[in-house]
C-alpha cells in the first residue's frame, strides 16, 4: 500500500465522509415492507421528460453500454462474471422513460413484475442506494406516463414504498455530490406521488437535503460542481423533473419551502447556458473529467425538455461575428468561437476537492472543432472499474496537454481516487478586435524534485491558434500532446510540420517549434464500452514550445 498516496487522498475528505464510511460498515437497516400510503391525485400538469436511449431491444435481451446481453434468468440482476456499472443500468430502468416507450408497454410490465418477484428486499445491487433512487424516479415518471397501472402490476405500489423507506435509510452521506442529490430526488417523487404524514416526511428530507446541496452543487455560471459536461446535463435533468414534479403535484410543497422551490427555473436556466456553451457544433458535449454520449439525454433533448417547461436560455454572448469567447468563470472553462473553429479551455480545478471521483489529470487541456467537425478530441471515457484502461483514460498523456518528467498532473489512481492535484493559477485573459489571448499555469508537478509549473497560453487569431507552452523549474522531460478525432486523417509534410485532412476535404496544418514529432496510436472513447483508433501527435521539448494551428 502507498501510505503517502493513501494520506494524501484522504486529507481532502471531509471528515463526515470518514466517519461515515466506517459507520455505514455496520449499519444494516431492514426493508419495511408495511403497506405503501395512498396515491396523491395530480393537481397540475405533467409534461413529457426528456426521453432516455432505448436501452430494451426484446422482452428478454437489453442494451447497456454498447453490449447487448440476455436478462432472462432470475439471476441476472446480480451476476457475479458481469460488470457491475452493466448490471447498476439494468436495475435502473431508463427504457421505461425512452423514446417510443409505449410500444413497449408489455414488455416493461414483465421486467417490472421480475423486478419484484427476483429481487426481494433488501440485498443485492438492485437494493444499493444509487440505482434504487434512479429507478425510483424513472417508475414514478412511468407511472404517471401509464395512467397509474396499478391493476397490471399489483406489488407495484408497495414495492415503490419499500424502496423509498430503504432509501431513506441509506442515504450517501458518505459519498455527497451527484449521488446525494439523486437521492434526495427520488424521496421527492415519492413524497409527491404519496400522500400522508409519512410521504411528507420523504419530501422534508429531500429538501432538506436539497437546501444544502444546490446551493454548493450548482455554481454561479450554472455548472455541476464536478466540472464534468456529462454528469452537468444529468443534473440539469434532475432539476427539470424536479420542477415537473412539484408542478404537477403543487400540494405537496411544504409552505415554507415555496420560495427556495420557486428559485428552480432561474437556476435550471442557467444551467441550460452552461451546457450550450460545452457544446461542440455538432451538438453534443465536449469530453472533459468523465465524459460520454449517451449516457445522459442528449443536449438538444434536455434543451426541449426545458423548453416544454418555459426555461429558456436568454444569454447573448458578446462579441462580432468572427471572434468571441464565453468565461465560464466559476467552473475554470472557456470557450472561444472564431469564424470555422470552437475551441474549449480547461483551466479548471479538477473538481470539489472532497470529491474528485470524476476527475481526469487533464488540467490545460483544450479541445477543437474546425469547419463543425471536432479536431482536437480528449480521450473520452469508456469504461469504470479498477482496470489499467479505467486509469490511463484519467491519465494526462490522454489528454491535449503536457505531460512532465512522465507523470501525471494529478495524482489519479484506483476507479475514483485522486491524491495530490493540479490547481489552476495566475489565468489573464485579453482581448482586442482581432484576438484574444488566455494564459494561465498549474502547479500540478510541483511535487517533483524541481518542482516545476507548466504554463500555457492560448493566441486565437483570424485563422489561426497558437499555442505557447513553457516548464519552469528544474525537469527531466517535457512532451506535448494533442489527440486527433478518428476521422481526422494526418500527413507529415517535414520534421516540425503535419497536415491535417478532415472528413469533409478541409486541410489545416499543425506547426511545432520542436522536433521531432512522433506519431503514435491512441484511442478515442465518445461512448461507454466504446473505443476508435486514433493518432495522437507527440513532441518533446526542453523548456519552451510553439505550437501552430493554421486553416484557410
Amino acid at each position: 500500500m502507498n501510505i503517502s498516496r493513501l494520506f494524501h487522498t484522504v486529507r481532502y475528505l471531509r471528515p463526515s465522509q470518514v466517519v461515515l464510511r466506517i459507520v455505514r460498515r455496520f449499519q444494516h437497516p431492514s426493508g419495511d415492507v408495511s403497506p405503501a400510503p395512498e396515491v396523491r391525485s395530480l393537481g397540475g400538469g405533467w409534461v413529457r421528460p426528456a426521453e432516455k436511449y432505448v436501452s430494451l431491444v426484446s422482452s428478454d435481451r437489453a442494451r447497456f453500454l454498447n453490449e447487448e446481453r440476455n436478462i432472462s434468468g432470475s439471476t441476472i440482476w446480480n451476476d457475479p462474471g458481469m460488470e457491475k456499472l452493466w448490471l447498476y443500468n439494468l436495475h435502473y430502468f431508463d427504457d421505461l422513460n425512452a423514446e417510443n416507450a409505449p410500444e413497449r408497454r408489455a414488455w416493461h410490465d414483465g421486467l417490472i413484475n421480475r423486478w419484484i418477484a427476483e429481487n426481494p428486499p433488501v440485498s443485492g445491487n438492485g437494493w444499493e442506494p444509487y440505482p434504487t433512487s434512479l429507478r425510483i424516479v424513472n417508475w414514478f415518471k412511468w407511472c404517471i406516463a401509464t395512467a397509474m397501472p396499478f391493476s397490471q402490476i399489483p406489488d407495484f405500489q408497495n414495492s415503490l414504498a419499500v424502496q423509498t423507506r430503504y432509501l431513506s435509510q441509506t442515504l450517501e452521506y458518505h459519498l455527497l455530490g451527484n449521488h446525494l442529490l439523486e437521492n434526495a430526488k427520488a424521496l421527492i417523487f415519492a413524497g409527491a406521488f404519496f400522500q400522508g404524514p409519512e410521504a411528507d416526511g420523504w419530501i422534508k428530507t429531500g429538501l432538506d437535503i436539497l437546501t444544502r446541496e444546490i446551493p454548493e452543487q450548482i455554481l454561479p455560471d450554472g455548472g455541476q460542481f464536478e466540472r464534468s459536461p456529462m454528469y452537468h446535463a444529468i443534473a440539469l435533468e434532475d432539476m427539470c423533473d424536479l420542477i415537473n414534479v412539484f408542478r404537477a403535484y403543487p400540494e405537496s410543497i411544504p409552505p415554507n419551502r415555496k420560495t427556495f422551490v420557486d428559485t428552480w427555473p432561474a437556476i435550471a436556466e442557467r444551467m441550460l447556458g452552461w451546457m450550450k456553451v460545452m457544446c461542440h457544433p455538432d451538438g453534443e458535449i465536449a469530453l472533459f473529467n468523465d465524459a460520454a454520449h449517451k449516457i445522459a439525454p442528449s443536449p438538444k433533448e434536455i434543451g426541449m425538455y426545458c423548453g416544454r417547461l418555459g426555461i429558456v436560455d436568454h444569454n447573448t454572448v458578446a462579441g462580432d461575428e468572427k471572434m468571441h469567447f464565453s468565461h465560464l468563470e466559476s467552473s475554470g472553462y472557456i470557450q472561444v468561437e472564431q469564424e470555422h473553429a470552437v475551441t474549449f479551455l480547461d483551466l479548471a480545478p479538477i473538481g470539489p476537492d472532497y470529491l474528485p471521483g470524476h476527475a481526469h489529470a487533464d488540467t490545460l487541456t483544450f479541445e477543437c472543432s474546425l469547419f463543425n467537425q471536432r479536431v482536437v478530441v480528449n480521450s473520452g471515457t469508456s469504461c469504470y472499474g479498477l482496470g489499467d484502461e479505467r486509469l490511463r483514460q484519467r491519465s494526462t498523456p490522454a489528454h491535449n496537454t503536457v505531460v512532465v518528467d512522465n507523470e501525471n498532473s494529478s495524482e489519479v489512481w484506483s476507479g475514483f481516487r485522486v491524491a495530490r492535484r493540479a490547481y489552476p493559477q495566475n489565468l489573464s485573459i485579453v482581448q482586442d478586435d482581432n484576438s484574444i489571448s488566455v494564459s494561465c499555469e498549474h502547479n500540478g508537478y510541483t511535487r517533483l524534485p524541481g518542482k516545476p509549473i507548466h504554463a500555457r497560453q492560448w493566441h486565437f487569431g483570424s485563422g489561426s491558434i497558437q499555442i505557447f507552452d513553457k516548464i519552469k523549474g528544474a525537469h527531466t522531460t517535457a512532451e506535448a500532446r494533442f489527440h486527433l478525432h478518428p476521422d481526422v486523417l494526418c500527413n507529415q509534410i517535414d520534421t516540425r510540420t503535419i497536415e491535417l485532412i478532415l472528413p469533409k476535404g478541409q486541410r489545416c496544418t499543425l506547426t511545432f517549434s520542436a522536433h521531432p514529432i512522433e506519431l503514435e496510436k491512441s484511442s478515442y472513447h465518445p461512448e461507454f464500452g466504446i473505443s476508435l483508433p486514433c493518432i495522437c501527435i507527440s513532441v518533446a521539448f526542453i523548456d519552451e514550445l510553439t505550437t501552430s494551428l493554421a486553416w484557410t
